[in-house]
This record gives C-alpha cells, structure tokens and sequence, in this order.
C-alpha cells in the first residue's frame, strides 16, 4: 500500500470541512489543510520510528544491581484506533534486570514512540511490555 502524500492528506483534510459543513476556501480555513497535515504528521511520528532500537543499546557492567527499574507518570498521548480520538494518561514502566540496563530516558522514548500510533490502550501496554521483555531480557516485566 502506498502512503498518500502530504498533498493528498490536505485534499483529504479539505474534504472534511466540506463533510462537516464549512467552507475551506473562506479566510479562517484557508491554511487548516496544511497545519492539520503537519500536525498528524508530528502525532503519528510513531510510525516512522522503532521503538525497540532505542532499547538495544544497554549497558552490561551493572556491578550486581537486581533492584527493581521504574520510571513513573510518562505522559502518554495516543489516538483511538476505532474513532482516532485523542487519548492521554501516564505509563508506569518497570522492570527487573538480569544483567543488562538501558539508559532511563530510553524508557520513555519507548513509550513515546509506541503511543504515537492509531491503537488501544491495552495494545499499546502489550507492545512496551513484549519490547522490554524481547530486547532486555529482565527476570520481569510490566507496563
């Protein structure tokens, strides 16, 4: 499947304040094609990215660390992929190192990256959590 272009996401865009009844030709709508098509673009980033290569580069020389890892209250912003209506919470992402660490920011660019698609919740959970478990290899896990 080809992707449409930015043009043809404008004309798309056009074709909804049609449908929802304005004109996009009148001054104050004049540029909502162009600024909806970027802004989607800058929602939907996560599908230009893979969220699993920012866990790949781990750190081996934990010097015995076996303490649970946690970042808490990750903003998370995501579109419903039944009505691609917006919705926002925080992650809790934790796990439990055998003998490799990632850096605690890669965490939340795991979670960023993920959310930034058309998706559920639960799906978005289920994905973080199977990166963390594939590429770190914890004792556990959880999202």
């Amino acid at each position: 499947m080809a992707k449409p272009t930015h043009a043809e996401a404008e004309a798309a865009i056009r074709v909804l304040i049609e449908w929802a009844g304005d004109d996009p030709s009148r001054e104050g709508l004049l540029e909502t094609p162009a600024r909806v098509a970027k802004a989607y673009r800058q929602l939907f980033a996560g599908y230009e990215e893979d969220p699993r290569a920012y866990l790949e580069k781990t750190f081996e020389e934990v010097g015995g660390y076996d303490e649970l890892i946690v970042l808490r209250d990750i903003r998370v912003v995501s579109f419903c992929e039944h009505h691609m209506l917006p919705f926002l919470g925080r992650a809790h992402v934790g796990y439990l190192p055998t003998n490799r660490v990632v850096g605690i920011s890669k965490l939340s660019r795991v979670v960023n990256a993920f959310s930034r698609r058309l998706q559920i919740q639960e799906k978005l959970t289920a994905e973080i959590a199977e990166a963390i478990q594939d590429i770190l290899q914890p004792q556990a896990s959880g999202s």
